[in-house]
């Protein structure tokens, strides 16, 4: 059992932009504090609430490696954003130069005599920024402080008494004044609904968590993309090491069929050499019989 720190997670804790029906993500960065091999793996208590890509892997030693958590889109927001989701990271030491594809769960076994660290994160749910909100005080739109000091700018005949820039040209200013006598006329005309489209302009939402939400998007985007190189690679690698266990397994192969054809070939020439001893031995017997059988006959019958 060591005393070290195996490995810092950053950050201690996920959190996760909460919006119905749209999916969010965190990364999790983590590094090798030890100067050995050690091999993590991510586990959650909501499975099918949470991908994460990848689950394991093996960090060098001193090196670095990032995970990505995905929410999956939820349809119902949790009560008071409040979230019970967590993980667990275990860790351990493994032998030097092993790779992802010789992993097994037994490396994260309790019972065994390995010492597994284990760190937790909780899961905090975040609800998006969102936009300023007229809310009504006495009958009245509560205004922010720049839109009732613009208000108070407003000339009676209900065009804006906006300063013009510093620096003009004296075309641009005729044509400014062109412009704002239109103005006036047509307010004039048009009263009702000039105060109508100014209301409009007051309750116009502010476009810049729109921004906010796309940034993230495009960050969510990249964050999966990201993840699905490293997937990529993982099984590419995987595949190298495949590739090299079925070629070493062909010339094994290759190997014992040219020995099977040898063996073959020496068993074939010791059954022809019985075939012919075999074949050979009663014209002898024959022979010898015959040559015995004129001996006696000769003695016999003089």
């Amino acid at each position: 059992m060591t005393n070290t720190e195996l490995l810092q997670i950053q950050p201690a804790e996920l959190r996760f932009l909460f919006e119905l029906k749209k999916q969010s993500s965190c990364q999790v960065h983590i590094v090798n504090m030890s100067d050995q091999y050690v091999a993590f793996k991510v586990k959650t208590t909501s499975p099918k609430k949470y991908c994460v890509r990848p689950n394991l892997g093996i960090i060098k030693p001193n090196e670095t490696c990032d995970f990505t958590v995905i929410m999956q889109a939820q349809r119902i927001e949790p009560p008071d954003m409040q979230c019970k989701d967590k993980f667990l990271i275990q860790s351990t030491i493994v032998p030097f130069g092993t790779t992802e594809a010789e992993m097994t769960s037994d490396m994260f076994a309790k019972d065994s005599e390995k010492y597994i660290e284990e760190k937790k994160l909780r899961v905090v749910l975040i609800s998006p920024s969102s936009s300023p909100v007229l809310l009504p005080v006495n009958g009245d739109a509560k205004q922010e402080p720049n839109k009732v000091h613009m208000e108070k700018e407003r000339v009676p005949s209900g065009v804006e008494n906006i300063p013009p820039p510093l620096r003009v040209s004296e075309e641009f200013k005729v044509l400014e004044t062109a412009k704002n006598m239109e103005v006036e006329e047509d307010r004039r005309n048009e009263d009702v609904d000039a105060r109508h489209s100014e209301n409009e302009n007051v309750n116009v939402p502010d476009t810049e968590p729109k921004k906010d939400v796309a940034q993230l998007n495009s960050d969510e985007d990249y964050e999966q993309l990201k993840s699905r190189l490293s997937i990529m690679d993982s099984k590419l690698r995987a595949a190298e090491v495949t590739i090299l266990k079925l070629d070493e397994e062909r010339r094994m192969n290759i190997h014992e069929k040219d020995l099977l054809k040898k063996e073959l070939e020496v068993m074939r020439r010791k059954i022809d050499m019985r075939r012919v001893q075999a074949g050979g031995f009663p014209l002898l017997f024959v022979c010898m019989v015959a040559l015995v059988s004129v001996v006696l006959g000769y003695y016999i019958h003089p």
